[in-house]
């Protein structure tokens, strides 16, 4: 039997195709290739630069904050009724008690003393007629009384017009600053209404609060240092602490006295304030190796005999040229990390380099 050519093509086709098929086959099988080492990195262990510190006993400070304020302070204010005629003094001037600031116009002041002058006149001649009738049995002991009483209330009514044309002079009531001028002249004053402002700046105010555990170590008398936004340093003496707390804050006014003789410091300006309160056990640092840690605390860190990494928080108590007193770390002498602190967590352990000598 003889096979179709075409036949043949087509299983010749077909065998090269099963051919090429189990060839490619196994590329897909999996080889076995030789296991490869496993490389294993080691940590490190960081190294940080400390310092061993010793605490010692410091005086301690306290710094407030507070503000500057006239040691007193009034408004000049008319007694009497009527027009501002005269404002005689300059705004900022010094002036000395008794000095007239503001003048109300006279009116028919004067003649009401004129008045009560001339009845007085009247009632003198009358209780000296009376007093001579008494003698010579002429009039009664009454007759003599009425016009000594006539007479008495005479005196008080030219006192009493004296005064009210003396009230047109509003006068400084102490010593100090003239401030500013409430009235102009020509102003209308009743009685009450101001004329002018009057302040006391020598002695200089300086009012700060203390707060509930600071009340215990400031006590009057004491001796603070304070320095003025303005730029002044200046010395004073603690001569008020309330007795009573402000109910809304908690704090208790306390109030500084400083010497102002030439007026050059102001009220109303910010002052910080330092005062010491006695001693305490505390450690100084420098201030560039302060941090936070992860509750927002300031502190510093340091390491333990086993050279693990602590944090202490700390209150700073005094600022000085070669560091920063603070109080909270727990140890009297401590190893603290002045270098790398910034790259270690409290719980590491750590190498350690001495910077002491540095």
């Amino acid at each position: 039997m003889k096979i179709n050519r075409s036949v043949l093509i087509a299983l010749a086709a077909v065998l090269l195709l099963a051919l090429w098929f189990w060839i490619n086959s196994g590329k897909d099988e999996p080889q076995n290739e030789s296991p490869q080492p496993i490389s294993v990195q080691t940590n490190t262990v960081p190294t940080v630069v400390t310092q061993t510190i010793t605490a010692e006993n410091h005086a301690a400070r306290l710094e407030l904050f507070g503000r500057s304020e006239a040691t007193r302070e009034v408004t000049i204010k008319a007694e009497t009724p009527g027009l501002v005629a005269s404002t005689p003094i300059r705004e900022g001037s010094h002036v000395k008690r008794g000095t007239i600031v503001c003048r109300q116009d006279m009116n028919a002041r004067q003649a009401n003393v004129d008045q009560a002058q001339a009845l007085l006149k009247t009632r003198k001649l009358e209780y000296e007629a009376a007093s001579k009738l008494v003698e010579r049995g002429f009039a009664s002991e009454t007759q003599a009384l009425t016009a000594q009483a006539a007479l008495d209330a005479a005196r008080a009514g030219v006192k009493q017009a004296e005064i009210e044309l003396d009230n047109i002079n509003l006068r400084a009531p102490f010593s100090g600053i003239y401030d500013s001028n409430i009235a102009e002249v020509g102003d209308y004053l009743a009685p009450g209404q101001p004329c002018g402002l009057l302040i006391e700046l020598d002695p200089l105010t300086i009012a700060v609060e203390l707060t509930e555990t600071q009340l215990a170590q400031i006590k009057t008398g004491q001796t603070a240092d304070i320095k003025l936004a303005t730029g002044e340093t200046v010395t004073g003496t603690v001569q008020y602490i309330e007795s009573r707390a402000n109910i809304a804050t908690r704090t208790f006014r306390t109030e500084i006295r400083v010497p102002n003789k030439n007026g050059a410091l102001k009220a109303g300006v910010t002052a910080n304030v330092y005062i010491q309160s006695g001693e305490t056990l505390a450690h100084i640092i420098p201030s560039s190796i302060l941090g936070l840690n992860d509750d927002g605390l300031v502190g510093v860190k340091y390491v333990d005999s086993e050279n693990i990494v602590r944090f202490a928080a700390t209150d700073t108590v005094d600022e000085t040229v070669d560091g920063i007193w603070v109080t909270g770390i727990p140890d009297q002498q401590v190893r603290i990390i002045i270098q790398g602190q910034d790259y270690v967590a409290p719980g590491l352990k750590v190498n350690t380099t001495d910077g002491s000598a540095k």
